[in-house]
């Protein structure tokens, strides 16, 4: 690829998986190649009944859908293309085409289907294709969809959603989780010296869950939650929440599980009297804002998430290639090839796609990182813990390099 020598690292990462050097690394690439017949000439005498002639193998691989390859394992990849998030969809769509010249494989077929029009629809479409491994779909109710038409056919799914409740049954999250956020920056705070903690969740499923993974992680340190409370996501229901919190005395952090209009809106008004001298805390969520460096009321700011070292790389390539800036999310579709292909070196071609490899212990690495599949087929991942500083970001905790065991 022209573009390959300018980002060297990136496509070495990727070839690395391919050629199997690195036990945790994976390869994938394919492209997408035209199915072909060859057509036998008939000897010159009396024509066949017409039943044996549409019985015959030529005519048999002549039919509608997708043409069959009996040379590559068929995977599905279940986005939205058209509609309201189709830019996201298209993203990481993009991003697994990059996957797949990156690493020059040719084990692996993947082919897009639009969740638009119905996730349930999109996937029996691929199921009757030959699927025997979705990637996708995005949304935590897309997948609800899906996973009962994936499981009756017993193909496995490799869900981009971060919702726990989705998880299971042969169903996999690769989202970035807000539990294990919550408890890499809680467990910084309190290697700094943080003690007494205070938070403030959004009204909502997310909100829920993040209060329970906020407490949890206090606890696990020995700290104290002074305060915890929720609030409407609108301006007033933020201020009435901080001026609430301003009330139950001083603490040295408080998470606000929020994007990151509301954390510097909720910051700002936080950081005063007793408590100016508090750390804010944040959420995964705000590794996809590329702007919330430039929000000066989190300056100083702590929040976990994926490190972005590979990902700079694979963005820039990426812009290269499609002359437009990735969704954040995009990584989420390069890594799942990642891992497929790697798998794929001992996937024979059109059996089952064997998912007890999902599980293994040492686990997977890529863009974002090391990961790997626990027994609830959540994704773990090794995360690093950032501070915001004057309009930009600075690692100030490594994540690890992989799972030790």
């Amino acid at each position: 690829m022209a573009d390959a020598t300018k980002h060297t690292q990136l496509f070495r990462v990727a070839r690395r998986f391919g050629r199997g050097l690195t036990p945790t690394f994976v390869a994938a690439a394919a492209g997408l190649l035209a199915a072909c017949s060859t057509v036998v000439p008939r000897a010159p005498v009396a024509a066949p009944p017409p039943r044996a002639a549409a019985a015959s193998p030529i005519d048999d691989e002549v039919q509608a859908g997708i043409p069959r390859d009996v040379q590559r394992n068929r995977v599905a990849l279940l986005v939205p293309l058209s509609g309201g998030n189709a830019g996201v969809g298209q993203s990481i769509a993009n991003a697994t085409m990059l996957a797949l010249l990156d690493t020059q494989n040719q084990s692996v077929r993947v082919t897009n289907y639009d969740t638009a029009a119905g996730a349930a629809v999109a996937a029996r479409r691929a199921i009757a294709d030959g699927a025997q491994l979705i990637l996708g779909p995005l949304l935590a109710d897309d997948v609800r969809a899906v996973a009962p038409v994936a499981r009756a056919a017993r193909v496995p799914v490799l869900s981009f959603s971060n919702d726990a409740g989705v998880a299971g049954g042969g169903t996999y999250l690769m989202g970035y989780a807000p539990v294990q956020s919550i408890g890499r920056v809680v467990s910084y705070a309190s290697g700094r010296g943080v003690t007494s903690f205070a938070g403030l969740v959004p009204n909502g499923l997310y909100g829920q869950r993040a209060s329970t993974a906020f407490l949890r992680a206090v606890e696990s340190t020995g700290g104290q939650v002074v305060s915890l409370q929720t609030f409407a996501r609108t301006p007033a229901g933020v201020t009435a929440a901080t001026a609430r919190l301003a009330g139950q005395g001083a603490y040295g952090a408080v998470l606000i599980a929020d994007g990151g209009a509301t954390a510097a809106q909720a910051a700002a008004q936080v950081k005063r009297g007793a408590n100016s001298g508090t750390h804010i805390l944040g959420t995964e969520l705000w590794n996809s804002e590329s702007g919330i460096a430039a929000r000066p009321p989190l300056s100083g700011a702590w929040y976990a998430s994926v490190s972005d070292t590979l990902y700079r790389q694979f963005a820039n390539k990426y812009r290269t290639r499609f002359g437009a800036t990735p969704y954040r999310l995009s990584s989420l579709g390069y890594d799942a090839v990642l891992l497929t292909v790697r798998i794929a070196r001992d996937w024979r071609v059109g059996s089952p796609f064997p998912e007890a490899r999902l599980r293994d212990a040492d686990g997977f690495s890529g863009i974002d990182g090391a990961f790997r599949f626990g027994r609830d087929g959540i994704a773990e991942r090794a995360l690093e813990v950032k501070e915001i500083r004057g309009g930009t970001t600075a690692v100030v905790s490594p994540a690890p390099a992989g799972f030790g065991r």
